[in-house]
């Protein structure tokens, strides 16, 4: 598996690499960073000292992909992880 790149971050998996929450809607969550060692449907779970579980909906993520930085909406990381890698994405920037 190549590693992912900005343009098809969404057709690949996201755990084990470095995240921070930019912005939810639980404020407690905001500026959380770590490593993505889970995903469900429709949350991700961080590794900080603990595993902290974020809801994808209504969060903005920023992931680093060996040395640059994409900003991802949570909305566009909703389904199943395995369903998520098929699916074809219209690109819409």
């Amino acid at each position: 598996m190549s590693f992912p790149k900005a343009s098809n971050i969404l057709n690949h998996e996201l755990i084990g690499l470095k995240v921070e929450v930019l912005h939810d809607s639980n404020p407690s969550n905001q500026k959380i960073k770590g490593v993505i060692i889970d995903e469900t449907m429709k949350t991700l779970v961080i590794k900080q000292d603990r595993a902290k579980r974020i809801a994808k909906r209504n969060a903005v993520f920023k992931l680093n992909l060996d040395g640059a930085a994409v900003k991802v909406e949570g909305r566009a990381l909703m389904g199943r992880p395995e369903d998520r890698v098929k699916k074809k994405v219209k690109r819409r920037w």
